[in-house]
């Protein structure tokens, strides 16, 4: 009798609570996970009926929570909705976020805290709320969390999103180091350029447009659909052996 070949990427019958799940990245990865066989948890201030369409056309289940990041206090009525709803989560995609920008000699105490809160302070103690979920039930889970260029980069006239992608690379390294023998894979993703609602004033920039386009080997921006690939592989059991990495999707950025 020969064994079933394996297949590392399918994720049939895991959950995946995914922040930001309303639009742009966040949509994408979510709607990729499903794809891949996951039923979706998403967390989001807004509307997020065309995620929850594109998820059921999947074939999976879709359950909206409502709620607002820019403090950790639904933190835990965030994880208690998705069991309530699914019954386990097995995947977290840390990805709701949030930008501001000004010069650093006129950057403002509000758009500091704002940004902070809603990027690192909500992200980590979201994965700390679901990696007790892990440990007190099978010692297994993935938690992606969403970087950016700006995590290996400075950036100009965004500090206190610079500082909070730089933040989540250290949080993920630190997180993967305490978590790892617990059978908890913490990574990232730190996308390139994405054409998204938060560039929406880079592209519109002829001149930036163009600086960026000409720095970007792959010349082009990316698009939710190219974070598809990455977020399956970081939640299958194809990367159980991949701690505290965070993976550059960029069409090459970094290496120009």
């Amino acid at each position: 009798m020969t064994s079933q070949p394996m297949q590392p990427f399918d994720l049939t019958g895991k959950v995946a609570l995914v922040t930001g799940s309303n639009t742009g990245l966040g949509a994408g990865m979510a709607c990729a996970l499903a794809g891949a066989g996951c039923d979706i948890v998403g967390v989001s201030r807004s509307d997020d009926s065309g995620t929850a369409q594109r998820v059921h056309a999947l074939g999976r289940r879709y359950a909206g929570v409502s709620a607002d990041l820019s403090s950790s206090a639904p933190v835990d009525d965030i994880v208690r909705a998705a069991l309530e709803a699914c019954g386990r989560i097995d995947v977290l995609v840390n990805n709701a976020g949030i930008i501001r920008r000004a010069d650093a000699l006129t950057f403002t105490e509000e758009d500091w805290d704002d940004v902070m809160n809603v990027n690192l302070k909500s992200a980590f103690f979201l994965a700390q709320a679901v990696a007790r979920h892990f440990v007190g039930r099978e010692k297994r889970g993935k938690i992606i969390n969403v970087a950016s260029m700006l995590s290996f980069q400075g950036g100009i006239r965004v500090a206190s999103y610079t500082s909070s992608k730089s933040g989540m690379l250290g949080l993920t390294r630190l997180l993967a180091n305490e978590w790892a023998a617990r059978g908890i894979n913490v990574n990232a993703i730190a996308p390139g350029y994405m054409a998204t609602s938060n560039t929406a004033a880079l592209r519109e920039d002829e001149q930036r447009n163009g600086e960026i386009l000409a720095r970007i080997p792959a010349a082009r921006w990316g698009t939710p659909d190219d974070l598809a690939g990455p977020v399956v592989f970081l939640a299958s059991s194809a990367s159980d052996y991949v701690h505290g990495h965070t993976l550059a999707v960029d069409g090459g950025w970094l290496a120009r």
